[in-house]
């Protein structure tokens, strides 16, 4: 029996995708519910899945083609495996070349073919170390010579590619990804149509760590595991803050004001493939162990490729943590619709004066960029503030004081 393989439905917010790697070439067998197809959204990588046990006879959008939302995108032959899935390709596929192996893409494959070109021991640059069609088509522009048989990244590309050798200046042209041009296309709105300010504060993280170091051990037993972080504190302090300040908890759409009646916190989450923002919901409901533990699972999830689409919906306050790579002061940018952003950053001993001594404490400098159309630099100032004061006397937070 034939059947159609289809994009997945796309919502309302994403109108088409991109084919991002083909898992299995035409003529091979695959076991129902194993990868076919990874389809490239705005937002996240979607995994087609094989509908049945059979073989995928052809393939209708090749890898790099845009579809659109149900759009057919190859055909699929259900019925009994003559061969065992678990054979590598390369195995099955020896006798047409030794460049056929399972890392590579079908479009990479066949590239590679009709070229006679020798991919042993090329690096590949797509999702899992797959070698991509890009990977093949560079190392067939530079040359069937031996550069240590690696194409260059854009992190090392001048260590890959030596002059000498080629007899040029090399350059690599790569298409951004989806995420990457989505990503640019809202960042230059929120610059474009938001009057956006930045105010900066800092706060004294020796209450927090003290409250980490006593009762770490207690808390990770009491909650399976579920280490205690900073991010809970600062998501259960933006809520009690973002009830007091509405406007910075709403949007604007064209004229109208949003207010919103919920707390949906989008936490920033750097991936491979760039930066993402999956949102956690009615966060005003949470307690400290349950945001942990949605922190670390989002974490996981990106670096794994695995976010959905619904984890990226929606979201009416967000906040990035810089701190982590190391950033001690920036201005964290707008996430459209939302009006503001908390920037976290890197914890430092400084020294700082109390009751007119000098002491050193670990200090985190604050930053947040709002909307001046709807928040004013008053407004702005003393939200911050009051997250400064709720992570100062941590009794603050569960008290809603």
């Amino acid at each position: 029996m034939t059947i159609e393989i289809k994009a997945p439905t796309f919502p309302e917010s994403i109108a088409e995708g991109t084919v991002a790697a083909w898992h299995v070439l035409p003529g091979e067998s695959i076991a129902r519910d194993e990868l076919l197809v990874d389809i490239e959204t705005d937002k996240v990588v979607i995994e087609v899945f094989a509908p049945a046990n059979g073989r995928l006879t052809k393939v209708i959008k090749e890898e790099g083609d845009t579809v659109e939302s149900e759009e057919i995108i190859a055909q699929f032959e259900a019925g009994s495996i003559d061969e065992p899935i678990t054979e590598s390709v390369s195995e099955r596929q020896s006798s047409t070349a030794d460049v056929v192996t399972a890392r590579l893409s079908p479009a990479a494959r066949k590239l590679a073919l009709e070229n006679d070109i020798d991919t042993e021991g090329l690096r590949g640059t797509g999702r899992g170390g797959r070698v991509t069609k890009t990977d093949v088509g560079t190392m067939l522009k530079v040359g069937d010579r031996d550069l240590d048989g690696v194409p260059p990244s854009s992190a090392d590309l001048g260590a890959e590619f030596d002059p000498d050798l080629t007899g040029e200046r090399v350059e690599r042209r790569v298409p951004m990804t989806r995420l990457r041009a989505s990503l640019a296309r809202r960042l230059v709105e929120g610059q474009q149509t938001a009057a956006t300010l930045t105010t900066f504060n800092e706060v004294d993280m020796s209450p927090i760590q003290r409250i980490r170091e006593q009762y770490q051990q207690e808390f990770q037993q009491s909650h399976h595991g579920t280490r205690l972080g900073f991010m809970s504190f600062f998501v259960r302090a933006s809520v009690e803050a973002l009830k007091r300040f509405p406007s910075v908890n709403a949007s604007i759409d064209e004229n109208d004001i949003v207010y919103h009646g919920y707390y949906d916190i989008g936490v920033a989450v750097s991936s491979e493939r760039g930066l993402v923002v999956p949102v956690i919901r009615d966060a005003d409901a949470l307690g400290l162990a349950q945001i942990e533990d949605q922190v670390s699972e989002y974490g996981g999830k990106a670096r794994d490729g695995k976010l959905s689409l619904e984890d990226l919906q929606g979201g009416t306050f967000t906040i990035s943590n810089g701190g982590v790579f190391g950033s001690l002061m920036s201005t964290p940018v707008l996430n459209p619709p939302q009006t503001a952003i908390l920037g976290m950053h890197k914890i430092q001993d400084r020294p700082v004066v109390e009751d007119g001594e000098i002491v050193v404490r670990p200090m985190m400098y604050l930053a947040l960029s709002y909307d001046h159309r709807l928040i004013d630099g008053q407004e702005a100032v003393r939200f911050l503030v009051t997250i400064k004061g709720m992570i100062e006397d941590p009794a603050r937070i569960l008290l809603e004081l």
